[in-house]
């Protein structure tokens, strides 16, 4: 096998679009690109100035700041992103599939994140980047090669579009019983009355290696995009780190909100977990878990109103969250209602494990099928 720097199959595309020429759905920065390897969201606001990079279906985009949260798309539409992140188009001697699993694999963000440079928010070397060794195979290979691992892309696709047709379906219920059939048996309720408690997560101090690397997950917002449940993240906390902090030991079920930088999210725990200072958390009372989840998204554009308060900042501190208002079904109605929801919600949950798995096999083959370490037919027996 030989092997080329990236440069000589590829470059940066340069070209620039006008601010005006992109909305919500093809505009990516660094904030609604997902980490590992999760593609991108809707973004959730527009950038100023009047030109910004452009990008077409095909070319590869890269997040450049903390290259270690892994965020990569191959762009499936044209459009436009923020100067942080990389445009990377293949020319004619590789597949663009190909160079976007080379490029997803953990070889080259250990590699983006060697050469990086600064230190509380490092960002990748774009001419470093550019010197990355490329594996070179026959174009019919490198095509072999990315249709295997896309089999598992499109499974996790089809899993996402699942559950996205399960909260569909779930919240269309909510729907029908808290909105449509509203009476005057509904009371007013806020978040801090519907619930049991409230809680602001904290961070343990990064600066003792001893807190983190354990088995209790510590949510971060990157952690919640696209996520009904928090199956999955990028920091764990150890025994050490958590006794530092129990009181903000979650229980499993409660159900998280996102209200600084990144408001409006909301998520529910997969088990027990920790999360830091910018997300609030929701302990339901019993039986209530799903219903509430579904009060609290139906809340999200309040949630991003009432952060925005003007700063370019978005921050909801916990009273004012605490302070929202909910008109809520009777307590009979609401139990009748999370038991409806139940199966759908352990559905969800038992797809995001799968496609958990998924990811974790795609990416267990990855580096052994670029490396030659096996064949194309060994993957597909």
């Amino acid at each position: 096998m030989r092997f080329e720097e990236l440069s000589q199959v590829s470059s940066y595309v340069s070209e620039r679009i006008r601010t005006d020429g992109v909305n919500l759905d093809n505009y990516v920065s660094t904030e609604n690109m997902i980490s590992e390897r999760g593609g991108v969201t809707k973004a959730t606001k527009l950038p100023s100035g009047k030109t910004i990079s452009a990008f077409q279906k095909g070319d590869i985009l890269i997040s450049n700041i903390r290259p270690y949260f892994k965020k990569i798309w191959l762009a499936d539409k044209s459009g436009g992103c923020s100067n942080d992140v990389l445009v990377v188009r293949a020319n004619e001697k590789i597949s663009n599939r190909f160079l976007y699993y080379v490029l997803s694999s953990d070889n080259f963000f250990d590699y983006a994140v060697g050469t990086s440079k600064g230190t509380k928010m490092p960002r990748g070397d774009k001419k470093a980047i550019m010197k990355y060794k490329v594996p070179i195979y026959s174009l019919v290979e490198q095509e072999k090669i990315a249709e295997v691992l896309r089999a598992f892309d499109k499974k996790i696709i089809l899993n996402k579009q699942i559950n996205h047709h399960l909260v569909e379906q779930a919240y269309a219920i909510y729907k029908e019983v808290c909105v449509n059939q509203k009476d005057d048996s509904f009371v007013e309720e806020t978040i801090k009355s519907i619930s049991q408690k409230v809680i602001t997560g904290k961070t343990p101090s990064t600066k003792n290696k001893d807190y983190y690397g354990g088995d209790l997950p510590f949510i971060t917002i990157p952690d919640m995009h696209n996520n009904i449940y928090c199956v999955e993240t990028l920091r764990y906390l150890t025994k050490k780190g958590e006794q530092t902090q129990p009181s903000k030991t979650l229980p499993k079920n409660s159900i998280i909100v996102s209200c600084i930088a990144t408001p409006g999210l909301v998520s529910l725990l997969d088990r027990e977990s920790q999360t830091n200072q910018q997300i609030n958390a929701v302990i339901p009372l019993e039986n209530q878990e799903y219903y509430l989840f579904l009060e609290l998204l139906s809340k999200s554009k309040l949630i991003i109103e009432l952060g925005s308060s003007g700063s370019t900042t978005y921050n909801l501190n916990k009273t004012q969250f605490e302070k929202i208002k909910i008109s809520a079904p009777s307590i009979k109605k609401r139990y009748e209602l999370n038991n409806l929801l139940r199966p759908l919600f352990l559905k969800i949950n038992q797809t995001q494990h799968e496609t958990i798995k998924l990811s974790q096999l795609r990416d267990t083959l990855l580096p052994k099928l670029l490396s030659g370490e096996i064949s194309v037919n060994q993957a597909t027996k």
